[in-house]
């Protein structure tokens, strides 16, 4: 951080996940596929949904109610709530201004943030550049997702991969050297998205053909996407080593976007990051967007995977296309 500001971290973390456990097998005979088929495609074995009329906010409100519990921050002291997400309950009002009802956070500015699966760095960044000015002194970051809404249950090459659920995080400031020591917010726009959802915007608004098309569902060309997606980690993480004077070396755990097994081992590889430092979720939440690196985090956290002064990078890639890391001393 810049001389004279000070240093925003994680004072507190919390995990929410639907009761719905759905295996590889019960989804591989859903879509006429082997279990094992699903697994070696993207090393996602299982994944969590929500129920039917379940949204978004349903599990950002116990993950922030954990995190802050653990931060020993009461609602009505959130100064912002920064919500992540590529599935908001409505179109309107936004699923940050329900969460910030819900939790009584009476205080509390609150505001959508879509970046795609990158969506938790750049909320993170902005949290730390408010509590860097002095303006706001605890930040609420939320990624929450219930991604099965999204999905088209006939398309094998998209809803194999994606869970439900919801991380958050409590940002405070932090003695000098600890907390966010540096990001890397990117974006790559294209002519031909690579990850689209065609309807439902104001470009194509909902109507009986865009329904009959299945043109709400999420659209992916995954080859295209893999290829950009451990080409540009690679890169937005070398900018965040430079800029924190760190290495490689440095990281105690390695957090990636939990897109695909492929692509995390893939990027890991490239930077000279054993495996052994790498943090994998994949396999039992799948990959929930916005949520994943909350989510990890808070997994990370519970499970003993990061400690106190341990320095972790984590980076994301997704639609748009966006990509970002970020760099904390924990």
């Amino acid at each position: 951080m810049e001389s004279g500001l000070r240093s925003g971290g994680v004072a507190g973390v919390g995990l929410a996940l639907p009761e719905r456990v759905v295996t590889n097998d019960e989804l591989g005979r859903r879509l006429g596929v082997d279990g094992d088929w699903i697994t070696s495609r993207s090393g996602v074995k299982e994944r969590r949904l929500a129920r039917p009329g379940e949204g978004a906010s349903d599990y950002a409100v116990p993950a922030a109610q954990q995190a802050l519990a653990m931060a020993g921050v009461k609602p009505e002291e959130v100064d912002l709530i920064i919500f992540a997400t590529n599935t908001p309950d409505h179109m309107v009002p936004i699923a940050g201004c329900t969460t910030q009802h819900k939790l009584g956070a009476v205080r509390a500015g609150a505001f959508d943030l879509i970046a795609g699966c990158s969506g938790s760095i750049y909320a993170l960044a902005i949290a730390a550049q408010f509590i860097a000015t002095g303006i706001y002194h605890t930040v609420l970051v939320i990624g929450a997702e219930a991604m099965n809404t999204i999905l088209d249950w006939e398309d094998r090459g998209t809803c194999i991969l994606f869970g439900d659920g919801a991380g958050a995080l409590v940002m405070r400031p932090v003695s000098p050297g600890r907390g966010v020591l540096s990001f890397s917010l990117r974006a790559q726009g294209e002519e031909n998205p690579s990850i689209i959802i065609p309807a439902g915007g104001s470009k194509m608004p909902p109507s009986r053909e865009t329904v009959e098309k299945r043109l709400h569902f999420v659209q992916m060309k995954g080859q295209e996407v893999f290829r950009f997606a451990v080409r540009a980690q690679d890169q937005v993480c070398q900018e965040v080593l430079e800029a924190a004077g760190l290495t490689p070396r440095d990281i105690d755990l390695f957090i990636p976007h939990q897109a695909n097994l492929r692509i995390i081992e893939g990027a890991a590889r490239r930077m000279g990051i054993p495996m052994e430092k790498v943090l994998v979720t994949l396999d039992c939440f799948g990959n929930t967007s916005a949520a994943s690196i909350p989510m990890a985090l808070a997994h990370a956290v519970s499970t003993g995977r990061l400690k106190e002064g341990d320095t972790v990078m984590m980076t994301g890639f997704g639609a748009g296309l966006t990509y970002a890391a970020m760099i904390m001393r924990w």
